[in-house]
């Protein structure tokens, strides 16, 4: 195992019995050894620097219906919510002071926010904090939308591609979906100009060790700026609610691999990463990770973007507690700074 995981460090991929192999052998002494090269590339590249992004979680309307989301357009129970501009701007007020200089305004697939709405909100961040970057994580859109918004002042989009096996994507998404299009999204991004982040969950319903080689393979064509993974977790108002979740060790184990892969890469301890584990958030960061983001968002709105279940929306992970934050990472060794963090 160390031969190969030696291999990954020296060139940067593996071929795909090589990745199965260290994906199903993966033991503790192969966990604690790839984390370890991760830790020292990031350090490489990045030194003991983590940065913040505060997360405004700005719609929670979706026109999709994918069988995973909690948020999903057939779920009558969810409480629905939009937040003004305004509101938006009152949310970055607050995380600029808090020493933020990434926003992320992430939403279902809601047209309400048209482009002309979508552009005016960024014109206005852009305007008003000139230092920060701005990432968008809407959905799938046009290539002129996407061209609009960048235009605007835009910096970075997100969007996961969730896997990237068409077979394994028909089983997670309804039949106007497709992973070609999705693909599409990603190139067309990239094209324009944004710094670009995909990513897919680990553990979601009908996954195999083949499929996620699939992804590492389609992560390292798209070669994005920012790849954000997490453990798949059920909602109890979806029709995945009885299937088992990802796990947070396979979960830090990608990371590590992702690292090895992209030493400059933008790669976030995730929210569910936290959910799922306590400490999620902390061994992110020791497996490689180098990007935490705190939620900004209203706190009345906060439990109704409910993606999964539990998810975790107050506490160190919640932008109010930002100190509490950089304590937690102060004690593993990493420090929080106030940088947009651009790749």
């Amino acid at each position: 195992m160390r031969k190969i995981i030696e291999k990954l460090r020296e060139t940067g991929f593996l071929e795909k019995e090589e990745f199965i192999c260290l994906i199903e052998n993966r033991n503790k002494d192969s966990f604690e050894y790839m984390s370890f090269l991760a830790r020292e590339e990031r350090k490489k590249v990045f030194g003991n620097k983590v940065y913040i992004r505060g997360l405004i979680e700005f719609t929670n309307y979706c026109k999709n219906d994918c069988f995973y989301c909690g948020i999903r357009k057939s779920n009558t129970n969810v409480t629905r919510y939009r937040l003004t501009e305004e509101d938006i701007m009152e949310c970055c007020k607050q995380g600029y002071e808090l020493g933020f200089r990434t926003f992320v305004l992430q939403g279902g697939e809601d047209f309400h926010y048209n482009d002309d709405l979508l552009c005016g909100i960024v014109e206005n961040i852009k305007k008003s904090y000139a230092d920060c970057a701005l990432t968008l994580s809407v959905g799938e859109r046009s290539y002129a939308s996407y061209k609009r918004l960048f235009d605007c002042g835009a910096d970075r989009y997100l969007l996961r591609h969730e896997t990237a096996d068409d077979e394994h994507y028909r089983k997670l998404h309804p039949s106007d979906l497709s992973l070609e299009n999705r693909k599409e999204c990603l190139f067309n991004l990239k094209e324009i100009g944004y710094q670009v982040g995909c990513g897919f969950m680990v553990g979601s319903p009908y996954q195999t060790v083949e499929n996620i080689v699939g992804d590492l393979f389609f992560i390292k064509e798209l070669k994005p700026h920012m790849i954000g993974i997490g453990p798949f977790i059920s909602h109890c108002d979806t029709c995945f609610a009885e299937f088992k979740n990802g796990t947070a060790e396979l979960t830090l184990y990608l990371i590590s691999i992702l690292r090895l892969m992209f030493p400059r890469v933008l790669l976030p301890a995730t929210t569910a990463l936290g959910t799922l584990d306590p400490s999620g958030r902390e061994k992110g960061i020791l497996a490689g990770a180098n990007v935490v983001m705190p939620n900004l968002s209203p706190v009345s709105v906060r439990k109704k973007y409910s993606l999964y279940d539990n998810k975790i929306c107050t506490g160190d992970e919640a932008a109010e507690c930002v100190n509490s934050l950089k304590k937690s990472i102060e004690n593993i060794g990493y420090r929080i700074v106030v940088e947009r963090g651009d790749y």
